[in-house]
């Protein structure tokens, strides 16, 4: 019995993967994200609070279409972006999650091998030919979230989230160009498939390091920053219900003078609201000494910044001097 494996790949040249003509997509999507301002809206409706910037980033992102790379520091809401947008659109969210070593095996596409060994032993079995290409086809593929994002058949594009994409290397980010640039992928045993429905793209980066020009010159770009204390405030009360506002204001006061101090990890608006989510399970109606000194493994995650902030004091952190 032949491995799969170890055929010869043998590209079909010129054959590409068909799909069915886009109709009404483009009215579909100006219906739902008319302009900047209902899209602000749309985003506030499913708890997203975007400034003008970002609403005006992710309305060009989905009616030019062009991708859209987020950077920011951790935790200031970029992937939230993306899954809100994808709300909105009421459309499907592909996340790719990068991490260095990450590879298009992953990203793309790979091969069902027990389904194809399967296929060569019923072959066998039933003493039936079976050509090299039969086991290569479309029902052979293990669609991962590219694969998924282009193929998505609408009627409203998919939203393909490319979650750090400064933790993969320079050369995944090659790999994606082609996606980027002509909302395609090549399979070298099928050939290229091409979205009838462009799938919104968004990338997020936490600048662990630089991003090639190549990559950057294909999107729109929007750095999100630390919201102001209220904004703060406002969105823990939608994540957290039931949150009082001065315990809300009290934690993003907190969080602002946390991050003026030299930590490794700074707190972001996620930790502010694991933070009041925990302060209200312990009934603390308002952030004192004592509550930071019950709480502090909610807001912050790494043993050298613990001991920075406690080298400050509770007091300190609460705002009490």
């Amino acid at each position: 019995m032949r491995d799969p494996r170890r055929f010869r790949y043998r590209k079909r040249v010129g054959e590409a993967v068909t799909q069915p003509a886009r109709v009404g997509a483009e009215e579909e999507v100006r219906s739902r994200v008319p302009d900047v301002a209902d899209l602000a809206a749309a985003l506030d409706d499913v708890d997203y609070l975007a400034d003008p910037g970002l609403a005006t980033a992710l309305f060009l992102a989905v009616r030019l279409p062009q991708p859209l790379l987020l950077e920011g520091e951790p935790g200031v809401g970029k992937t939230e972006a993306a899954k809100a947008l994808a709300r909105v659109l009421d459309s499907p969210l592909f996340r790719l999650q990068c991490y260095e070593g990450i590879d298009a095996a992953e990203a793309l596409y790979e091969w069902n091998h027990p389904r194809q060994l399967l296929s060569i032993r019923l072959a066998e079995a039933r003493h039936a030919p079976l050509a090299e290409e039969d086991l290569f086809g479309r029902e052979y593929l293990l669609r991962r979230p590219l694969l998924q994002a282009i193929e998505h058949p609408g009627p409203r594009p998919a939203v393909l989230l490319l979650d750090e994409i400064d933790r993969a290397d320079a050369e995944f980010e090659a790999f994606t160009f082609e996606v980027l640039a002509e909302a395609a992928v090549t399979v070298p045993e099928i050939g290229t498939i091409r979205a009838t429905h462009p799938p919104v793209v968004v990338l997020t980066s936490n600048r662990t390091r630089d991003l090639h020009d190549a990559l950057t010159r294909r999107c729109l770009y929007h750095w999100i920053d630390y919201p102001q204390l209220e904004r703060v405030a406002e969105i823990v009360r939608r994540r957290v219900p039931g949150s009082a506002e001065p315990l809300a204001l009290d934690a993003a006061s907190a969080v602002t003078r946390l991050r003026s101090l030299d930590l490794v990890k700074p707190p972001g608006i996620a930790e502010v609201i694991d933070w009041v989510a925990a302060l209200s399970v312990l009934g603390i109606p308002r952030l004192d000494a004592a509550a930071v000194e019950e709480s502090w493994g909610s807001v912050l995650k790494n043993r050298e910044d613990l001991e920075l902030a406690r080298g400050r004091g509770a007091a300190w952190l609460a705002g009490g001097g």
